[in-house]
């Protein structure tokens, strides 16, 4: 035999618990004795033992036994009870109330038998609480021996206070059976699954305008996030035009960007706009990123223009975007291409075995944009062309027309009207020709 607990423990409310199930906080009072004639312990729910006491508040004797077989019962106590008990894992303990306190039993996660032994429940009772330099007004004997499963029993009745409990947990209905519960718990899942997939859907739908995206935008990748923050009815419409239509508007998107940043009347930015109409390849210097952005910087005829930042419209609170544009409690500002292009980082022909180099430094900002911030309108111009060559169309015209945007700046306005007009011609149904 063993006593991992002996002694005195501080109870409230007249409780005291065994523990055994570390993902469960415990069931109330009418769960733990449902359908038991002991009201003393209550051992209705699985891996969960609770122990009422006569005293209210203060400190009650109390010892645990863990013994091999079933002890002699002592005429001494006035109030026994037995019940039977499965830990739910080995993690066992006597706790009080609220986590005050706790001490390990160390059972092993096997059926026990629980005898329960208390005295002076009444005079504890009537005592309400005891203070700390009280003599001791009720005690207890909490006794564990492995047995198989048996009803619940009263082997001794004698105080007021254990026939009230007694009678209290006659009254109560059976508590549900293992193939209950586990329909309980299979119903609460579900329910909790259902409401955190609609919270979810209803804040996609408020990050997609008032709709939930197609799998296709869901996919794409790209600026679709970055263009969302702007215009995500446009997001919409240009996902429902189909290929021909995202194609057309990707190269649409690309011309007006370059034309915003002065470059279409540079032979190799006219070239690769023409390739863009025909449908052909990009031509050099576009079929390589580092070589693009050297021809920019040594161009001497680009333009030096500027402009502000774009900023998204303002949202409501709860339709807040969160794209990285957007999101975040703070914004950090770096130096950025302000001057004419042939101002920049002199470029290095890369080598064979280096050709994804490039002189660009990335900037990232965070929070919305400061619209004071002045960008070079050719650099942003030129991911439009990039972009409106993507092999996906529907990615292609996205990526354009953000290009676009950031390209137009503080005009961007305008520029997502013309993009809205270009698709809604499109998209209009043909005036049917009247044939005398």
């Amino acid at each position: 035999m063993r006593r991992p607990v002996e002694g005195e423990v501080h109870v409230h409310y007249g409780q005291i618990y065994v523990e055994s199930d570390p993902d469960d906080h415990g069931p109330g009072l009418a769960e733990a004795f449902a359908g038991q004639r002991v009201g003393l312990c209550g051992a209705a729910t699985p891996g969960f033992l609770w122990l009422n006491t006569g005293l209210h508040t203060g400190d009650v004797g109390f010892t645990v036994e863990v013994r091999d077989q079933a002890p002699l019962l002592d005429p001494a106590w006035e109030d026994v009870v037995e019940v039977s008990f499965r830990p739910a894992s080995a993690q066992s303990a006597l706790v009080q109330w609220a986590g005050e306190d706790s001490w390990d039993l160390d059972l092993e996660e096997t059926d026990h038998r629980v005898r329960y032994c208390a005295s002076g429940m009444d005079r504890a009772s009537e005592t309400d609480t005891r203070s700390a330099d009280e003599p001791q007004l009720d005690r207890y004997l909490l006794q564990f021996w492995p047995a198989p499963p048996e009803p619940d029993r009263v082997l001794k009745e004698t105080s007021r206070t254990a026939a009230y409990w007694h009678r209290y947990a006659r009254t109560l209905p059976p508590p549900p059976t293992p193939a209950e519960r586990a329909e309980t718990a299979r119903r609460e899942r579900l329910a909790r699954e259902t409401e955190e997939r609609e919270q979810q859907l209803a804040h996609e739908r408020r990050q997609w305008g008032g709709r939930l995206p197609s799998d296709a935008l869901r996919t794409v990748g790209g600026n679709v996030s970055g263009l969302r923050d702007f215009d995500p009815a446009l997001l919409h419409a240009i996902d429902a035009a189909g290929p021909a239509i995202q194609r057309a508007v990707a190269r649409f998107a690309a011309r007006r960007a370059c034309e915003a940043a002065g470059l279409t009347a540079l032979g190799w930015v006219a070239h690769a706009l023409t390739a863009l109409a025909e449908d052909h390849p990009l031509p050099p210097p576009f079929d390589d990123d580092a070589r693009m952005w050297h021809a920019l910087a040594s161009d001497p005829d680009v333009p030096d223009r500027t402009v502000g930042r774009a900023v998204p419209p303002e949202r409501p609170p709860s339709e807040s975007a969160d794209s990285a544009l957007t999101s975040g409690l703070f914004q950090t500002a770096a130096p950025f291409v302000v001057g004419p292009a042939a101002a920049f980082e002199e470029w290095q022909d890369p080598s064979p075995s280096d050709s994804v180099s490039s002189p660009l430094v990335a900037m990232l900002t965070i929070g919305r944009p400061d619209p004071s911030l002045r960008i070079s309108q050719p650099h942003m111009a030129l991911p439009a062309v990039t972009a409106a060559a993507d092999p996906d169309p529907l990615r292609a015209a996205l990526d354009a027309v953000y290009a676009a945007v950031v390209t137009y700046g503080e005009d961007h306005p305008a520029l997502l009207a013309e993009v809205w007009s270009f698709c809604e011609e499109r998209l209009a149904p043909p005036v049917p020709r009247f044939t005398p």
